[in-house]
C-alpha cells in the first residue's frame, strides 16, 4: 500500500452498509473490485479473443492460462492476456468491447456495488482492463464522467498488445482530486497498479471487504439495468471461465459433427422423416397451433395465399414454420447468405429494400402460394421485437401473426459483424438448440388495411403486439438501421449476402 494513503483515510467496509453514506457525491471506484461478483479477468479476455481473433487464438490463450495463473492476472499474467489478445488486431473495426463484453459485464455486475456507485450523480472509473474493453460499457451504461484505464499500443492500424503509459484525463479527474473532501473512493480489497496512484490521493477511500463478501453478492437483475440490454453480438452465449472453456473446447468437435449433421439431414430429408431423428441428436422444437384450423387454410377467394408474419429469431425461422405447418410456402428475408439460399429446402428471396420493388415481389409470391415475412428485418436475440416494417400490411387482409422464440446455451446462431452464412451452423452446434413456434388466430379482417380501413402502421403495430403478447416480449421503435449502428458503427445496407460465400 502506498505510505500517503495512511489509516485514517481507509475504512474498510461493507458497501452495502455505506450506500446511504454516499449521498450525491463524486465517487471515484475502481470496476472490477467495486462492481464485478466475480475476481477472474480470464472471461472478458476470452471473449476477446474468440470473438475478434478467432479459435486459434482463444485456444493459445486458454493453455496459457495455468502460467497466467501463476504469475497473477493481476500483475504479469494480465500483460500475458493482453498481448495474447490483442497482437496483430485491426484497431479500426474493433467493436468487442461496446458490442460483446457489456452483456457479460451486465450478468457480473453485483446489486449492492452498483446501488452504492450509481447514488453518486458524478462518477469517475478507473480500470485494469485495457480502455478499449471497458470504456464504452461505463459510459453508455453507468454515464461515468472518465475511465482511468490504460491504451494498447498500436502501429499502423494493427494493435502491438503492450500497455501504453496511462495518460491523465485532466478534467473530471483532475476535479476530483481538487474537490477530494467531497470525493469518495471506492476498492477491491486491495490496492492494485492503477489505484496506488489514484486512490491515495482522497480523503476517504473504502476497501471492500473481501472478494468471498463480493461472490455473495446478488446478481443485479434485468429490470434493474441502466437501460435495457436489447442489442449485442457475438457468438458465444455463455460466460468462458477456465472451467467452462474447457468444457467448450471438449465439446467443439462434436458440435461440429452434430450441426453438419443436422443441417445436412434437416435438409434432404422430409421433416416428419427428419424430425425424429434430429430430435435423438438433442434438438428441441414446440409447435403450438390454434384450436380454430382457419389460419392453416387457404383463402381461395381472394386466389391469394396465407400471409404469415412473425419475428425474427435467427435465418432458420421461415424453415421451421414451414415444418410446424407441414405445407409448401415461400420466404422473403433480408439477411440470407448465397450459400443458404442455394441449400433452402425451400423457395427463398433476397429483398432489396427498394420499397416498390419489395412489394411487387412480395404480391407475387403471394400469388402463387403461402408466404412467411419477417417484418422486423433483422434478428433480435433478447425479449424484445423491432419495430415491424408496415410494407406487408398492404398486400392482402389474410394475415396469420406466427411467434417465434430460441434458446440457446453455447452459441448464437446470429451476428451483426460475422459471417452469416456460417448462422445455421452455429445454431445448430448447441448441443440442445431449441426452437418455440407458436402459430395465433388470424388477424381480424375488420382490423387489416383494405377490409377494415386500418392503416399500414396500425395493422404493423397491431401485430407486433398480438407476437408481444404471446411471447411476452416488450414492443420498441427501434428498427435494423439502429442495431447496426450500435453494433457494427453502419447502417447494416450489407447484412444481406456472406462476403465469403458469394
Amino acid at each position: 500500500m502506498n505510505p500517503s494513503c495512511s489509516s485514517s483515510k481507509i475504512k474498510t467496509v461493507s458497501l452495502v452498509h455505506k450506500t446511504q453514506e454516499l449521498g450525491n457525491k463524486r465517487v471515484v471506484f475502481d470496476f472490477e473490485g467495486t462492481l464485478l461478483r466475480s475476481t477472474s479477468l480470464f472471461p472478458y479476455f476470452m471473449l476477446v479473443a474468440f470473438e475478434a481473433g478467432g479459435l486459434l487464438r482463444s485456444l493459445i490463450l486458454f493453455l496459457s492460462y495455468p502460467l497466467v495463473w501463476l504469475l497473477g492476472e493481476d500483475k504479469h499474467g494480465l500483460n500475458i492476456m493482453v498481448f495474447l489478445c490483442f497482437f496483430g488486431i485491426r484497431k479500426d473495426p474493433f467493436r468487442v468491447g461496446s458490442a460483446v463484453l457489456p452483456k457479460f459485464f451486465l450478468e457480473d455486475v453485483g446489486w449492492e456495488g452498483f446501488e452504492a456507485v450509481m447514488r453518486c450523480e458524478k462518477k469517475v472509473a478507473s480500470s485494469k482492463l485495457p480502455r478499449v474493453m471497458v470504456e464504452g460499457f461505463l459510459k453508455d451504461y453507468l454515464g461515468v464522467e472518465d475511465v482511468v484505464a490504460r491504451d494498447i499500443k498500436s502501429f499502423r492500424g494493427y494493435f502491438l498488445g503492450l500497455f501504453e503509459e496511462r495518460k491523465e484525463n485532466k478534467t473530471p479527474l483532475y476535479e476530483a482530486k481538487a474537490d477530494s473532501e467531497n470525493t469518495t473512493g471506492i476498492t477491491g480489497s486491495h490496492i492494485g497498479y492503477i489505484d496506488q496512484e489514484l486512490f491515495p490521493e482522497f480523503k476517504k477511500v473504502c476497501l471492500i471487504l473481501s472478494s468471498q463478501e463480493r461472490r455473495n453478492w446478488h446478481v443485479l437483475p434485468k429490470e434493474r439495468y441502466p437501460k435495457p440490454l436489447i442489442f449485442h453480438d457475438g457468438r458465444l452465449a455463455f460466460r468462458p471461465t477456465s472451467a467452462s472453456a474447457l468444457a467448450f473446447f471438449m465439446w467443439l468437435p462434436l458440435g461440429l459433427f452434430l450441426s453438419i449433421f443436422r443441417f445436412t439431414f434437416g435438409i434432404l430429408l422430409p421433416f416428419n422423416v427428419s424430425a425424429p431423428i434430429l430430435a435423438f441428436s438433442g434438438t428441441r422444437t414446440t409447435v403450438s397451433r390454434p384450436q380454430s384450423p382457419s389460419s392453416l387454410v387457404t383463402n381461395e377467394e381472394n386466389q391469394k395465399g396465407m400471409l404469415y408474419v412473425c419475428n425474427h429469431r435467427t435465418l432458420l425461422d421461415p424453415l421451421y414454420i414451414a415444418y410446424a405447418l407441414d405445407k409448401p410456402l415461400s420466404a422473403v428475408t433480408y439477411s440470407l447468405s448465397r450459400f443458404n439460399e442455394l441449400v433452402a429446402p425451400i423457395r427463398t428471396i433476397r429483398l432489396t429494400r427498394e420499397r416498390e420493388r419489395d412489394r411487387a415481389t412480395m404480391d407475387k409470391l403471394l400469388s402463387l402460394g403461402n408466404l412467411v415475412v419477417c417484418p422486423e428485418g433483422t434478428t433480435c436475440r433478447e425479449p424484445y421485437l423491432l419495430r415491424f416494417s408496415p410494407l406487408f400490411a398492404e398486400l392482402t387482409d389474410d394475415i396469420v401473426p406466427v411467434a417465434v422464440d430460441v434458446k440457446v446455451s453455447m452459441f448464437y446462431g446470429t451476428t451483426a459483424s460475422g459471417h452469416k452464412c456460417l448462422d445455421p451452423f452455429f445454431h445448430l452446434m448447441n448441443p440442445n438448440p431449441s426452437y418455440f413456434i407458436k402459430i395465433l388466430d388470424p388477424f381480424p379482417r375488420s382490423q387489416t388495411c383494405h377490409e377494415g380501413g386500418k392503416s399500414r402502421i396500425e395493422v404493423a403495430n397491431s401485430v407486433q403486439r398480438e407476437i408481444g403478447n404471446a411471447l411476452g416480449f416488450a414492443c420498441t421503435s427501434l428498427t435494423r438501421k439502429d442495431k447496426y449502428m450500435i453494433l457494427a458503427g453502419n447502417e447494416g445496407v450489407n447484412e444481406g449476402p456472406c462476403r465469403n460465400c458469394k
